[in-house]
């Protein structure tokens, strides 16, 4: 049992590693501001958004429309209005885990107990409106770009690979930094009719030690669960394991970083922010990294 990160910030902290982040992070990272371009790291999110088996899609319906017009329906002053919901699985598209997503032997990040989360309230502690807004240094740590080839699907990335890739950027990683590395996953998924969620390149246990040990406050990559499948031999989730629970790091799934290689910046600021819904165990992300 591994309790890395437990009590760092005090026995009652539920947010992790983006304690790291403070007026100096964010500082630091407006000073990478050059040219004012933003671009959006987010998958579009529609009915065609794909999902593994366990999840709905996502459902969206219009609860007022033109439709209505056109069947008669009258406002006073010829006031129209459309208006709209979705439902959806919050862990979709590009979305970030809350630190109540994972754990192990019944005991969440900062020895919270498993047994707080339940289906009618939620998470009472660790849930993801405890995420405060980020705002830091991006870190784009390209792995395809480092092998000069897309990786395939099972494929591990290595703590070194991580070391590499930081090398050929000029990149030392600093406390607070997202960390995101590209995996070419999401980019082979491209117009397939049936995506494979069970079978991606990413990151191992001891990478994640690497980027824990760091100091970063989040990782993210551009594949389904950050971590390589299928697991090693004898193991489930552990880089969920070791990154959310012990060491209180929230991980990005799902990034779109097409804007980003292409436009060949390996540092940048990087803005997030989560729905604040009461005890859930993730939120959709919309991503920027500001030029």
């Amino acid at each position: 049992m591994s309790k890395e990160a437990w009590g760092r910030w005090g026995p009652e902290d539920e947010k992790g590693s983006l304690n790291h982040i403070g007026p100096e992070q964010v500082r630091n990272a407006s000073s990478l501001v050059k040219t004012g371009e933003v671009l959006r790291l987010t998958q579009l999110l529609s009915a065609k958004t794909p999902v593994p088996g366990h999840r709905c899609g996502l459902q969206h319906f219009m609860n007022r429309d033109g439709g209505d017009y056109a069947a008669g329906q009258r406002v006073v002053g010829g006031f129209q209005f459309a208006e709209d919901t979705v439902v959806m699985p919050l862990h979709i598209g590009t979305h970030i885990d809350a630190l109540c997503h994972a754990w192990y032997d019944d005991e969440l990040y900062n020895g919270y107990l498993g047994n707080t989360i339940r289906s009618l309230r939620g998470a009472e502690k660790l849930g993801i409106e405890k995420m405060p807004p980020i705002v830091t240094r991006g870190v784009l740590l390209d792995i395809v770009r480092l092998k000069k080839r897309s990786l395939v699907p099972g494929e591990v990335i290595t703590r070194k690979d991580l070391q590499d890739a930081a090398q050929m950027a000029g990149v030392t990683l600093q406390k607070g930094d997202a960390i995101l590395i590209r995996t070419s996953w999401l980019e082979s998924q491209k117009g397939k009719a049936d995506v494979d969620f069970n079978s991606e390149p990413g990151i191992d246990k001891d990478a994640g030690l690497w980027l824990a040990q760091s100091d970063v406050a989040i990782v993210g990559a551009d594949n389904f669960a950050v971590e390589v499948l299928p697991f090693a031999p004898g193991t489930i989730f552990p880089v969920h394991q070791c990154l959310i629970r012990d060491y209180g790091i929230p991980l990005l799934e799902g990034l779109m970083l097409d804007p980003l290689v292409e436009s060949g910046r390996f540092t940048f600021m990087f803005v997030a922010s989560a729905l604040p819904i009461v005890g859930a165990s993730g939120s959709p992300l919309s991503p920027v990294a500001i030029l």
